[in-house]
């Protein structure tokens, strides 16, 4: 661990040094990456300080002890050192989780893509209150939402609909914290229109995908087949008679995006560009995935009721994540936006997974 404290404080030095150039001071670009980067360190360097505050002070009540001082200066040295060690424990602790290594998408933001599963106009209505739950969510972390696409029902859900998050201000990063929320959501309850009082079940699958810029991944116009069509409402109907909405297809892969939530022909295309980068992006993470011998499966699944990774259930108000087995009271409140309990709970569990296999 010491040599990586070292690294780390050299680093947050070399930063700190670079930002007060001129070179630098004149480069947007690096000025805001380095700028991203010392914000990401500081916290790390607080850590690190505190720890090497907490040693020297161990040292000096050491040399009490070992020293020809009078009893009761060596009793309560060493009660301070029981104090001491219980807390260089526990930031040691805290060290090597910062050090354990950090996906690096974690700081981008995120394209999500919810759709309608099984249960017919009920799992619409779903995908529209998880549509709600992370608009809220994100409001509640200061991040930017925006509308890429959507295909609405006449009943208030959505068969599909698909927006961006952006981090435009808040603390914690975007695709950090959603990416759990990726895989089929089940929801429990009795429908509005059920009048026997049946208790019905439906899914909605979620996709979070890492927002991938032009850099990130290189699209051949050539490979690019673009129509243009009018845009469509709940049930199918034209809803305007221009020809704005837009679908790109990716020949070689057959992976398609399209948008008709705008009325200019022009930003429906960048909106489904942005879109289709994405995709293409995770088609190459799964393919690098599986050539290193991992074959996981991909993340939006069929949208089957098996496949699931989360359980509403309205009439016990109770929400149960699958993957680490618990529970959590009080429904309405998290589908409100309040999802800070869960989603810690998912990222405590990743991080204990991760000590486990180093």
């Amino acid at each position: 661990m010491k040599t990586q404290i070292e690294k780390i404080k050299k680093e947050y030095q070399q930063i700190q040094g670079d930002l007060n150039s001129p070179e630098i001071l004149s480069n947007s670009s690096k000025l805001a990456t380095l700028g991203k980067r010392q914000s990401e360190l500081e916290e790390i360097m607080e850590t690190i300080t505190k720890l090497e505050r907490t040693e020297s002070e161990m040292i000096e009540n050491a040399e009490i002890i070992n020293s020809n001082s009078d009893s009761d200066l060596k009793e309560l040295a060493m009660e301070e050192n029981i104090e001491l060690s219980k807390e260089k424990e526990i930031l040691d602790k805290k060290l090597e989780i910062e050090f354990t290594p950090k996906d690096p998408n974690d700081t981008k933001d995120i394209i999500v893509e919810i759709r309608a599963g099984a249960g017919g106009d009920e799992s619409a209505l779903f995908a529209g209150d998880l549509f709600r739950m992370y608009s809220k969510y994100a409001e509640n972390n200061g991040w930017g939402l925006s509308l890429l696409n959507s295909h609405a029902t006449g009943i208030g859900g959505y068969k599909e609909v698909i927006f961006e998050i952006s981090q435009s201000s808040g603390e914690k990063s975007v695709f950090g914290q959603m990416k759990y929320e990726s895989g089929v959501h089940r929801v429990q309850r009795i429908p509005e229109t059920e009048k026997s009082g049946r208790i019905h079940t439906s899914t909605a699958t979620v996709a979070v995908l890492p927002e991938a810029e032009e850099i990130d991944i290189k699209i051949n116009p050539k490979d690019l087949r673009v129509d243009t069509f009018a845009s469509s409402g709940p049930g199918g109907q034209s809803v305007n008679t221009t020809m704005s909405a837009v679908r790109i297809t990716h020949i070689p892969t057959g992976v398609v995006a399209s948008c008709q939530d705008e009325k200019s022909q022009h930003k429906n295309k960048d909106k489904a560009m942005k879109v289709l980068r994405s995709r293409l992006a995770q088609v190459e993470e799964e393919k690098k995935m599986k050539e290193l011998g991992d074959a996981r499966l991909s993340q939006i699944g069929t949208g089957d009721r098996s496949e699931k990774i989360r359980t509403y259930n309205f009439p016990q108000d109770r929400i149960t994540d699958h993957r680490i087995k618990k529970s959590w009271s009080g429904l309405e409140n998290i589908l409100a936006g309040n999802l800070n309990n869960i989603i810690d709970s998912l990222k405590e569990e990743n991080i204990k997974q991760a000590l486990l296999s180093k």
